[in-house]
């Protein structure tokens, strides 16, 4: 069995004596401080006389976080919590832990201890294993309850130091959470998930009643879900419907998470909890169904979820995509756009009348693209209209309408109302047919700016696109201004990034990237490393790459004769276009993201002199 005192400090060490049952005293924090070189002797001092009274119930370590001090040592970090809780740990000799609710299974951690003794001592289970139970304590030297939680476990207790504010909120959240879901299991049965659960149809016979939507416990359900998704940069929320249990998954920076595991009635509560406040047909479970939630971040931050049912074998999979506001006054250079970017994707949308391709697969961020340029170009002086399907964001600048397949109103006939409005601009959420690409150039050659999508894998291959559609060639050089194509990468996370020298392997990697461009790989490379800020896995958000092809006389000429892909690829790279590899390589020699993120989501380009 492991020593459950494993983190005694060192004997002789200034500060932070640790008799057991002993609580953490603000002076012994203070010496501890000055001692490691991170507060000078002179300010420790003063805020020791300034306090010398103090009983609070406030920890002495998220005392002296809300001075805002920064360390005395270089590099001078801000000492806040989370650091001073790392230093605390590493001079008491436990290891730090910090709270992850999205690594955590709150199902079997809450399970450990009752609400009540875990309040009692302050502690939080984290973790539990076969072998051990982790706890998490903000009182290195209060562990009278270990040996006792130790022998009713008959599990050794690994015990971690953890942000004191922490696991003050996460107590009471975790075990909130574990017993609305177990109140309102109480409430219904496990076998009855209703009946667009295709497998257990021969249940049906049965008496039992389903959740009820509006029960309180499920209202905290949801709102816990929705929170916790706002607090770890969500974009989409999965909720899955599986044979025994439900899964809830978010996605984070492009990587699916698994949350938490839900009993199936619980789930189908849930679903039809945000159908309802997503004014859906919560009775209709066979048909896909779309809809639109917005509420408030707990920071009183508006945010919009749009929201979309599937049925599946075990009954309705929803999904939340989370659109947050502050996209559409984001600065070019902050979705990834270069100088050179920016000039000429200006210079395209700047124009008066024409039409403006953005190309890319699905979550490639075109609609955060096309939204934040709108927004730029939507002036008192300018009436700015849309069409979409759905609408993703409200925003007041613009008039947006939605289209409407159950009333035949679909985006060429939205184009067509919309050419009545007295429009400027006009953005088509998506072309997907003749007679919607029709409707765009007829409202280009009538004096408008069309901004609108495709899904194509670069931005030649728009053009031969639009061809493939039956849009005639000499239509396409009268309206078309330019295409751009688009890609996210992770970046990498700055509080963990390292650098290395360039190795062989690394100019190999560099080549293949920018083959057959010639360009010398940068001196030195960064690769992700992992910390606790980025989950371990190196990277924090995106940013976009991107490849703008805007049409010159000779591409015009290309266009009138039906060319070859090959053909107006390699003239729009003989004429400036840089592609998206090559887009990403400047970002990899910058240090923002790596060549495995660039060469995973952009394809393979020629050359200037084609392939």
């Amino acid at each position: 069995m492991n020593d459950p005192h494993p983190t005694k400090t060192v004997p002789n060490q200034p500060g932070l004596p640790s008799p057991e049952n002993h609580a953490l005293k603000l002076a012994d924090v203070l010496k501890g401080l000055v001692a490691d070189g991170l507060v000078r002797a002179d300010a420790a001092k003063q805020f020791h006389h300034d306090h010398r009274y103090w009983r609070g119930s406030q920890h002495p370590l998220a005392l002296l976080a809300g001075q805002k001090w920064k360390s005395a040592r270089p590099p001078h970090r801000m000492l806040d919590l989370d650091l001073l809780t790392e230093w605390l740990a590493g001079r008491v000799g436990m290891e730090y832990f910090r709270i992850d609710p999205l690594k955590i299974d709150l199902a079997a951690v809450t399970e450990v201890m009752s609400s009540a003794y875990a309040t009692r001592f302050n502690i939080l289970p984290v973790q539990v294993t076969p072998d051990a139970v982790t706890v998490a304590t903000a009182q290195p030297h209060l562990r009278e309850w270990e040996s006792e939680l130790t022998a009713i476990l008959r599990k050794p207790i690994r015990c971690v130091l953890a942000n004191p504010e922490h696991i003050d909120r996460y107590l009471v959240e975790f075990y909130k959470l574990a017993k609305s879901v177990k109140s309102a299991m109480q409430r219904g049965d496990v076998a009855s998930a209703g009946i667009s659960n295709f497998e257990q149809l021969v249940e049906l016979g049965r008496s039992q009643r389903n959740l009820d939507a509006n029960d309180q416990h499920i209202v905290t359900i949801v709102d816990w879900l929705w929170q916790y998704a706002f607090e770890q940069r969500a974009s989409d929320i999965h909720i899955e419907p599986r044979r025994e249990l439900g899964i809830v998954r978010f996605r984070i920076d492009g990587v699916l998470h698994q949350v938490y595991q839900i009993p199936m009635p619980v789930l189908a509560a849930m679903t039809s909890r945000i159908k309802i406040l997503g004014r859906m047909d919560v009775v209709e479970k066979r048909r896909p169904q779309d809809g639109r939630i917005k509420t408030r971040t707990p920071a009183g931050q508006e945010v919009e979820l749009r929201l979309s049912t599937l049925p599946t074998a075990f009954g309705e999979k929803l999904v939340m995509r989370i659109f947050d506001p502050d996209v559409l006054v984001r600065d070019f250079s902050e979705l990834g756009f270069s100088d050179e970017d920016r000039q000429r994707w200006e210079a395209l949308t700047r124009s008066p009348h024409g039409i403006v391709l953005v190309t890319g697969p699905t979550g490639s961020g075109k609609t955060t693209t096309l939204y934040s340029t709108l927004r730029r170009l939507a002036t008192p002086e300018v009436n700015v209209c849309t069409v979409e399907d759905p609408i993703e964001m409200i925003e007041p600048a613009f008039n947006q309408m939605q289209v409407q397949h159950g009333i035949d109103l679909g985006f060429a006939d939205g184009i067509r109302a919309l050419m009545r409005q007295d429009p400027d601009i006009i953005m088509v959420g998506e072309v997907r047919d003749l007679e919607t690409a029709e409707m765009a150039i007829q409202a280009a050659l009538t004096g408008h700016l069309v901004l609108t999508t495709l899904h194509t894998n670069d931005a030649p291959s728009a053009l031969t696109r639009l061809l493939d559609l039956g849009v005639p060639p000499y239509l396409l050089n009268a309206t078309v201004l330019g295409v751009m194509a688009q890609r996210l990468v992770r970046t990498l996370c700055p509080h963990c990034k390292s650098a290395k020298a360039q190795d062989a392997e690394d100019e190999k990697a560099w080549q293949a990237l920018v083959a057959p461009w010639k360009s010398a790989a940068p001196s030195r490379f960064y690769q992700p490393a992992g910390c606790l800020e980025c989950r371990m896995t190196g990277y924090i958000g995106r940013i976009g790459i991107y490849e703008i092809l805007a049409l010159d006389v000779e591409l015009r000429r290309l266009l009138g004769a039906t060319p070859d892909l090959a053909v107006l690829r390699k003239q729009a790279l003989q004429g400036g276009m840089r592609p998206l590899r090559l887009s990403g390589a400047l970002k990899v020699a910058q240090g923002i993201t790596t060549m495995a993120e660039v060469m995973q989501v952009a394809p393979p380009a020629a050359g200037p002199e084609g392939r």
